[in-house]
Order: C-alpha cells, then structure tokens, then sequence
C-alpha cells in the first residue's frame, strides 16, 4: 500500500487494501505478520527513517483497530533503502511511499 508524500495516514484506497490484506489474515489463522515502512529519496535519510517507522505504525493500528492482535505484529522501518523504483535523491515517487505486508512463518523474525 501507498502512501502521500509526507505522511503517515492510512488513506481511504489503502484502507480498502488493508481491508483485503486483513481478509487473508483472517484466512491463514494466527500467522505472524510483519509491516515494512518505506519512503522515497526525498528529505533526509534520518527524517525518511522515522517516516517510514510511522507508516509501519499507521498500518499496525489499522490492523489492530480491525481485530488484529497486535503481539503478532511487528514492524519495521527502512526509510529510502529498498526503493521499489529506482530513483536519484531528493525525487518523489509514490511507488518508494510504501508499506510490504507479510505474513506466514519467518515473517516478524
């Protein structure tokens, strides 16, 4: 799921994705289940790290707020490692504003 330049809110299409994700939790029992926060390359890499744990957060609460236990959730960030497009620093690309969802044994490890 994506995120807005600059944030850290769940909007209303990655609700409808978590909502989806949530879903197949439900479906594969009491899984472990482990957030990775992503940014892009703009800011600074001590800033993108922090924003990239928050939308972790964002995406925990969600999750709890919808019946997810939280003790199977872990989170972590990675701020502009990782970039899912390819970018030089300082460029604002949507695909980089990011958080991976997985789950299943080794996830959260």
């Amino acid at each position: 799921m994506f995120f807005e330049w600059n944030a850290s809110v769940v909007t209303p299409e990655a609700a409808s994705i978590l909502d989806n994700a949530i879903t197949s939790y439900r479906d594969c029992g009491n899984a472990q289940v482990m957030l990775a926060g992503y940014t892009d390359t703009s800011g600074t890499p001590k800033y993108n790290l922090g924003l990239s744990q928050r939308r972790a957060d964002a995406v925990k609460a969600y999750m709890a707020g919808r019946g997810i236990p939280e003790g199977v959730v872990t989170t972590q960030a990675f701020g502009e490692t990782n970039l899912r497009v390819q970018t030089a620093d300082g460029v604002r690309e949507l695909q980089n504003r990011r958080v991976e969802i997985t789950y299943g044994p080794g996830s959260g490890m």
